[in-house]
């Protein structure tokens, strides 16, 4: 007989959120993760006095209200709401793509005055499937080069012509002067920090951090009836066919006295920047930034994905998409194993979409379990 009902590779938000759910049905979780903490990308930790985002910032923001109420039960989360901004040589723009970005660029100032622009600097496209070619049908060429080209190409390292049309249809372009990125109807930052409120995921369960699980795979897999995997799925099938494509990042932090750019997010556009962004921690909590005298900033970098870097981002282009179709078939057919998250599903997964994903596959898990007892 097994020692656990299910043994979780991974603690970051997909298993976290499935442990739980398995826990409070009354199975036994063994939570497992190669990294020496908890928590996966969306780990913070405080560094004199402020909470930082040690890989990247991470925005909560759902319109889903089983979701919301969900993630309330482990966390109490502040009203950040998030307003990038973006600089391109010596100007700074208001971000994402809004009135007063266009006010900015052409001096108009109302919805439809934006729109008589829009549309006479639209290059029109009658089939825009790749990433330039949409977003020049939208907004034209001085936009696309300004906010798009050239911080796209950083990211992705790759011509925004090689890219789906689908990863810029994810940024806003508003005729109002909203600046708030997000549509979604919540929005927030747990106020402990996303540590502190996988923590909470996780009470009462098991966990072994620092543990390889390819490095001992036959040996753990022997401690559960059922796997649930959140990695990356060509590695869990030892890349048989291939490897699929990811972008990685890297960061710089910086202690620095006062405080730095006056808000939580800048984007950085133009390409001879080397870095994409610069992130100040404080300002994601914007109940206390003011009375912190010091602040801590951190420079992004896109970065070329090699075997052993962190993957971040699937390059869902259609060489990719075709590879991952093949795992997915193994996957499907993999007696006691359960493959979820970003990684092992190789989407571009949102954080309230990742909780999503672990709480309809616990939940069929669960209710296929209930039935055959």
């Amino acid at each position: 007989m097994s020692d656990y009902d299910y043994l979780i590779v991974g603690s970051g938000l997909f298993g976290a959120t499935f442990a739980r759910q398995a826990t409070d049905a009354g199975y036994k979780c063994l939570v497992i993760d190669k990294r020496e903490h908890i928590g996966g990308n969306v780990y913070s930790e405080k560094r004199e006095g402020i909470d930082v985002h040690v890989y990247g910032a991470h925005i909560f923001h759902t319109s889903n209200d089983r979701i919301w109420e969900y993630v309330n039960r482990f966390a109490k989360f502040n009203n950040y709401i998030n307003k990038p901004k973006v600089r391109f040589e010596d100007n700074v723009y208001s971000f994402p793509i809004n009135l007063m970005t266009l006010h900015q660029l052409w001096g108009v100032t109302t919805p439809a005055e934006a729109e008589a622009k829009l549309e006479e600097v639209r290059i029109p496209c009658e089939n825009p499937d790749n990433l330039e070619d949409w977003i020049l049908s939208q907004v034209g060429r001085e936009v696309y080069e300004t906010f798009v080209k050239g911080y796209t190409m950083k990211q992705w390292q790759r011509d925004p012509k090689e890219l789906p049309a689908s990863i810029i249809k994810r940024l806003p372009i508003r005729l109002t002067f909203d600046e708030n990125y997000f549509f979604d109807k919540y929005q927030g930052i747990p106020v402990e920090g996303y540590t502190s409120m996988v923590q909470n995921m996780l009470e009462g369960i098991e966990v072994r951090t620092g543990v390889d699980y390819f490095a001992d795979k036959e040996a753990l897999d022997s401690l559960a009836e059922k796997i649930v995997f959140t990695g990356k799925i060509d590695e869990y099938y030892d890349f048989r066919f291939g490897e699929l494509e990811y972008r990685t990042l890297r960061f710089e932090h910086e202690s620095i006295d006062g405080d730095f750019q006056g808000n939580a997010v800048i984007n950085y556009t133009h390409p001879e920047v080397p870095f994409t962004r610069i992130l100040e921690h404080k300002h994601f909590q914007p109940q206390t930034a003011a009375a912190i005298p010091n602040t801590i900033i951190t420079r992004e970098y896109s970065d070329e994905y090699k075997r052993g870097k962190t993957p971040y981002y699937p390059i869902n282009n259609d060489k990719n998409n075709k590879m991952y179709k093949k795992y997915e078939v193994l996957a499907r057919n993999e007696p006691g194993v359960i493959f979820g998250g970003r990684l092992a599903e190789y989407k571009y997964y949102d954080m309230h979409q990742v909780i999503g994903s672990a709480l309809y596959k616990s939940r069929k898990e669960l209710e296929k379990r209930s039935n055959n007892s």
